[in-house]
């Protein structure tokens, strides 16, 4: 029977499997969906566009791709027998065991020259090919497999998006996210298979987003649907594979690498499994859409603006153009939580950088520009889900920057909220400058607004480590305050009392980790 292993490659093939005979469970698959699956695949791999589309994964010296085969149909068909078919009952088996399933190696060879059993790259994503003895005990190259493990294996692209070159494929360790990522991108591939054979196109479109943008727009869409059916979930995480296991330039190439990963923990997951609920989904779309790379969109306007000029040849498209479209948002996702306070400073604060590149839409992120976005909602989310933070601290923080935002509203005091807002060096100025807001209540016979107590739990750690990393501390009680002046239209009013800041104006110095799960 099968069943998951933990391994991506096979792992994945198994759910599209699945996918391919609309069933959700591995025990729930019979030799009768096998011969399905391996007719599928054996009538769409040897035609275009998966034959040129697939060397991705198996390489152009697959018994679907090599060029040799294309005139000699019989022995493609052997072969696909061969490396298709080895799931029957009635095909021998070795001593050896399968490395994926443990069931016994199958006991035919998968071309004339090759040992029976033994699978090589063209068989298997990112393994050796035939004549590479390292890593193989006793120099016995090749990796001993069963029919239904292989099967499986020719599935696997089936079940990846193609973008950028490479196949994405989503691994978990939930089989239910897993299963639905597999099945969503299986039935984009057979969309855009039917659509190539319309065109009588040789090419399998590429995904529209780049790999990192499309697995965040993917799971935020599949926790959408989770948030829908109104059950519990169990927590999970997501570890995605962007390869290319076709030739080897790639892999002397650093800025194309032929496999990188990339990981989602618990706390990214849980957050975004929240995000897309009733409560928070609006404002966080919100900030998602300034987020967007803006390159394609403007080129394209340039280009509709230019007279049409005919051509004996269409001009290539710069390679900027073709790249897929990126969200920074979601891409920086990726950075954490080991990023989180430039994450909250540039997405939640609003804080722009100006040293990136002219299509970078944070370039123009300003306060003037995006007050309604500073949400202390998603704010606290982020704190709980992803920093750990302590939910005490969180509620300190909430007060004071509701008590520093109503001492500002009332007594209009410009220079306090413009030097708490734009020092970014000096923790002693931000700290005179809450003093100084003391004195000014005492004067006038008002209650002081900060008190020790929640002064140190916001400001200083605890214990012996020293102070933490106040302006992570300022930037939260400032993206309460700035919501509440909002509301209150005292920023509106006030816009000269907003200097201009990037993170290019501050030095890092001193300690400077996260608050997180002791804070």
């Amino acid at each position: 029977m099968l069943e998951y292993t933990g391994h991506l490659v096979f792992d994945i093939g198994l759910t599209t499997v699945l996918a391919l005979r609309s069933k959700t469970e591995p025990g729930q698959i019979t030799e009768a969906d096998l011969k399905k699956v391996a007719d599928f695949i054996q009538e769409q791999y040897a035609q275009d566009p998966l034959r040129s589309a697939y060397t991705v994964a198996f390489t152009s010296g697959a018994w679907f791709s090599q060029p040799a085969f294309w005139t000699q149909p019989e022995k493609q068909r052997d072969y696909a027998e061969r490396v298709l078919r080895g799931y029957r009952s009635d095909i021998p088996t070795l001593d050896e065991r399968c490395v994926f399933t443990g069931e016994p190696a199958v006991g035919i060879a998968f071309s004339d020259k090759l040992p029976a059993g033994r699978a090589f790259r063209q068989h298997i994503p990112m393994t050796l090919g035939e004549n590479v003895i390292n890593f193989y005990p006793g120099g016995t190259t090749g990796l001993p497999v069963s029919g239904k493990a292989l099967l499986c294996i020719q599935a696997f692209p089936l079940g990846c998006a193609k973008c950028g070159g490479k196949l994405l494929a989503v691994h978990s360790d939930s089989s239910d996210i897993m299963r639905t990522f597999t099945a969503r991108f299986l039935d984009e591939n057979r969309k855009l298979i039917n659509l190539a054979h319309e065109e009588k196109s040789a090419k399998l479109r590429e995904a529209s987003f780049s790999a990192k943008t499309l697995l965040i727009t993917t799971l935020i869409d599949i926790e959408q649907e989770r948030q829908d059916e109104r059950a519990e979930h169990r927590p999970y995480s997501v570890t995605a594979y962007h390869l290319n296991n076709g030739g080897q330039s790639n892999a002397l190439d650093a800025r194309n690498p032929p496999l990188e990963i990339y990981h989602l923990p618990l706390e990214i997951t849980g957050f975004l499994g929240r995000i897309v609920s009733a409560e928070y989904k609006s404002e966080w779309q919100a900030v998602g859409r300034r987020a967007w790379r803006m390159a394609q969109a403007e080129k394209k306007a340039s280009a509709e603006d230019k007279p049409k000029k005919r051509r004996a040849k269409p001009e290539t498209p710069a390679k900027e153009d073709t790249r897929p479209r990126r969200n920074f948002l979601y891409e920086d996702l990726f950075d954490l939580p080991g990023n989180a306070r430039v994450f909250i400073r540039r997405y939640f604060l609003r804080i722009p950088i100006r040293n990136t590149f002219e299509d970078d839409p944070r370039r123009s992120y300003s306060l003037k520009d995006d007050a309604n976005l500073v949400k202390w909602k998603l704010t606290q989310l982020f704190l709980e889900r992803v920093m750990r933070m302590n939910a005490s601290r969180i509620e300190r923080i909430r007060e004071l920057g509701d008590q520093l935002a109503a001492y500002v509203h009332a007594e209009n005091d410009q220079k306090f909220f413009t030097t708490f807002y734009a020092e970014q060096r000096r923790y002693d100025v931000i700290r005179n400058a809450l003093i100084k807001v003391n004195h000014a209540r005492l004067k006038r016979g008002q209650p002081p607004i900060i008190k020790l107590d929640p002064y140190l739990e916001v400001f200083e750690d605890v214990d012996e480590n020293g102070r933490s990393d106040w302006r992570l501390a300022r930037d939260l009680v400032l993206i309460r305050m700035i919501e509440r002046l909002y509301d209150l239209k005292w920023i509106e009013q006030h816009p000269d009392a907003l200097p201009d800041v990037s993170d290019e104006n501050a030095t890092e110095s001193g300690n400077s980790h996260s608050i997180g799960e002791n804070s």
